[in-house]
């Protein structure tokens, strides 16, 4: 078969390449860490760091974990805003922070860059359930400590998963809800095997009709690692992946039929022959990826360690679509005679092809003292990927054969950076942290692409990247930091296909924070300065497939604070809020508009509210239950950075109920786990994404040139619910 051979070099890279991480209790770093954690220590900091996160515990995450993304998931995180295709969370999904794009976020599993190197995006779809075997999960807002992969520019994301077990236990999960929704789980684990081995799987399916019209998902997805463990040495052999088949819900509804039909899907339209719409029944992605890791955790003494880590990544699958009386000259079709008459148009059936393969190798060493904690390393990449088009059925195929393509075009990416950075602890108040990085970066293509237009792109660019902070001890319960990071970030695909002019993304990142810590009472607050030259800003518009296009916007600038709290009012009772307020810039913006060039002066970033907040009341009444009223405010928001009063999405505020109840039976399974989730529980009618276009219209006043401003919104669900148990034995 075609993909043999890869799958033989895959089970022979198969140890995760990790960098070294800490424990999800952050640890101090004198006590001795679980190997498990030393995954990701490279892109991974401590609770005494400079660095502004967030921490999710497995425990954490299971108490919604009932088949919705995991940008979901973290929804109520601080500057956090997220958004679904199909309205309810399942399906494409994904996440912005402190407005900055997901094509800006870097995104590691075990130390292993998941988001896609030619696209920059993070395609969790790919990923179904996979939040039932993360461990653990950290989001860094801003520059962050990111060493594998691409760069930071709003966030990364750092995502552990299963750890060793030392007891076997087995897990059964089943959940249903709104839509007709449900998950499938089963999970397993050996635990240690004479004290070295484990083996630990999961499989999982999860299906929905989604809140859009047909906006339905399919997602099957499998986990399974091997491991041997002692004092000294952890070797881990990971393999994962799914398999999505999800109806497109990415076009949107303009604004007057989000007033009279919100879940409108036009995806998939078409007139018959007596002239009645009809919508194809196959518009879908169907896209398979598979991952394979292995890791090779060493520690010699108490001082040194060193990690090795490999991957290999193997994607493919394609977009389903029906085209109703295309032209034959997009397909290379001959002109026919049929009855007396030229055909040169035909409804047809389409699909646009990707076919990739992805190679990592992680290595760093890890030296520790009482004082000093230094990690140096590299981090090696190889992407290669394939785009073509295929025609499956043609009313009138022409000269055609199946499987001809009419577009074929390839990517290539290397990637190659070296790092060193360490926590250096002057005295007993003071920490002092530093990290220099230079990643060399090359990308070509050849080829046509969907447009059929020829990119030929041979780019080659080295940048340095060094970070600064320190954090100051006032007494035990406060701790004060500051830190500086420059980053920078290349152009994507999509980026050279609109702009082949593009450049890449240089930021300087500055935060100052307090954490304040007294038994259970938290309070933390952290001020920001993102300075921006050629940031690539999302521009509201869309390509031919759904994605973000972005635009280079000279000097631009967020600035911003971020407070969140958690507050034990009783022993049954906390509270939990977060605010992030923030000022988002280009300095100056220049648009045509009606066949003149507008100075605009000073605009809002696209995407990017001044206002996120967010709030969890926890109560708690007898030990083995638990209620949360979860709340989520968004402000005003603009798709363009004109300010065009069209793209704006309003405001919205919403509200989650969520419900664990557990049980702890006295034979047969270790727990029974009930949960509920109501999702916008007063019925909010919103938007939390869309898209905004102009075009110039010279025709319907000859002489004259008039824009035309454009724009689609993708409504969220109202009530719905989630519910479901676990059992665990």
């Amino acid at each position: 078969m075609k993909h043999l051979s890869r799958v033989v070099i895959a089970m022979a890279l198969t140890i995760t390449g990790l960098a070294t991480a800490q424990t999800t209790q952050e640890a101090d770093t004198t006590k001795s860490e679980k190997l498990d954690a030393v995954l990701v220590k490279a892109v991974r900091v401590n609770a005494k760091s400079p660095i502004t996160h967030s921490n999710l515990t497995k425990e954490e995450i299971a108490k919604r974990n009932l088949g919705q993304d995991i940008p979901i998931l973290l929804n109520f995180l601080p500057s956090v805003v997220t958004t679904t295709d199909a309205g309810a969370g399942i399906g494409y999904t994904g996440l912005r922070v402190r407005g900055v794009s997901s094509q800006s976020t870097n995104v590691t599993i075990n130390g292993i860059p998941y988001t896609d190197a030619e696209s920059l995006g993070t395609f969790w779809v790919n990923l179904g359930d996979f939040s039932s075997s993360v461990e653990s999960l950290q989001l860094q807002r801003g520059v962050g400590t990111s060493t594998n992969g691409s760069g930071a520019f709003g966030a990364s994301i750092n995502v552990l998963t299963d750890a060793v077990s030392k007891e076997s236990s087995g897990e059964i999960s089943n959940s249903i809800g709104s839509f007709n929704s449900r998950k499938h789980t089963v999970k397993f684990s050996t635990g240690l095997m004479n004290d070295h081995f484990e083996i630990a799987g999961r499989l999982s399916n999860i299906q929905s009709d989604g809140y859009i019209d047909r906006a339905t998902s399919d997602l099957k997805s499998y986990f399974l690692q091997g491991a041997y463990v002692d004092d000294n040495t952890l070797i881990k052999a990971v393999t994962f992946g799914g398999n999505n088949v999800t109806y497109q819900s990415w076009f949107g509804i303009d604004r007057t039929t989000l007033r009279e039909n919100r879940t409108f899907n036009p995806a998939g339209q078409y007139e018959d022959e007596n002239g009645d719409t009809q919508f194809y029944d196959n518009e879908v992605d169907d896209y398979r990826q598979d991952h394979y890791q292995l890791h090779w955790n060493q520690r010699y003494n108490r001082n040194w360690s060193t990690n090795i880590g490999l991957n290999y990544t193997y994607g493919r699958g394609f977009f389903e679509q029906f085209k109703e009386d295309d032209d034959f000259s997009t397909y290379g079709f001959d002109e026919l005679i049929v009855d007396g008459q030229t055909v040169n148009t035909t409804d047809l059936i389409r699909r646009r092809w990707l076919d990739n393969d992805y190679y990592v190798l992680n290595a760093s060493a890890n030296y520790k003292n009482r004082n000093l904690d230094m990690i140096f390393g590299t981090s090696i990449s190889h992407y290669d990927g394939d785009h073509y088009g295929e025609v499956i059925w043609a009313r009138f195929a022409s000269q055609s054969n199946i499987r001809d393509r009419y577009y074929d075009g390839n990517g290539k990416k290397n990637d190659f950076s070296v790092f060193s950075k360490a926590t250096y602890k002057l005295n007993d108040r003071v920490q002092l942290y530093g990290d220099l990085q230079v990643r060399n970066v090359n990308y070509s293509t050849s080829g046509i692409t969907s447009d059929l237009v020829e990119l030929l792109v041979d780019e080659n660019y080295t940048f340095f990247n060094p970070k600064a902070g320190v954090t100051y001890k006032y007494n035990d319960n406060n701790d004060l930091y500051l830190s500086y990071a420059r980053a920078n970030r290349e152009p994507n695909r999509n980026d050279f296909e609109s702009d082949s002019s593009i450049r890449p993304e240089q930021l300087n990142d500055f935060e100052l924070g307090w954490r304040h810590k007294e038994g259970n009472f938290s309070f933390n607050a952290n001020g920001y300065l993102m300075l921006y030259n050629e940031q690539l800003v999302l521009s509201g518009e869309l390509n031919d497939v759904g994605a973000p296009l972005r635009t280079n916007s000279g000097e631009s600038y967020r600035l911003g604070l971020e407070l969140e709290a958690v507050i034990p009012v009783n022993s049954k009772l906390t509270i939990q809020p977060n605010l992030a307020l923030s000022s988002n810039k280009n300095k100056e913006t220049i648009r045509s508009f009606d066949g003149e060039l507008q100075n605009l002066g000073s605009t809002d970033i696209a995407f990017s509210p001044e206002v996120v907040a967010a709030n969890a009341i926890v109560f708690q009444p007898i030990k083995n239950l638990q209620l949360s009223l979860l709340s989520k405010f968004v402000g005003e928001q603009f798709m363009s950075n004109t300010e065009a009063q069209e793209s704006k999405l309003d405001s919205y505020f919403t509200n989650d109920i969520n419900l664990i109840y557990t049980i702890k039976p006295r034979s047969v399974f270790k727990t029974i786990v009930f949960t509920a989730l109501v999702n916008n529980i007063f019925d909010e009618k919103y938007e939390s994404n869309g898209y905004y276009f102009t075009y110039d219209d010279d025709f319907s006043n000859p002489g004259t040139i008039t824009t035309v401003e454009g724009n689609g919104f993708y409504p969220q669900a109202g009530i719905n619910f989630l519910t479901g148990v676990t059992l665990t034995f």
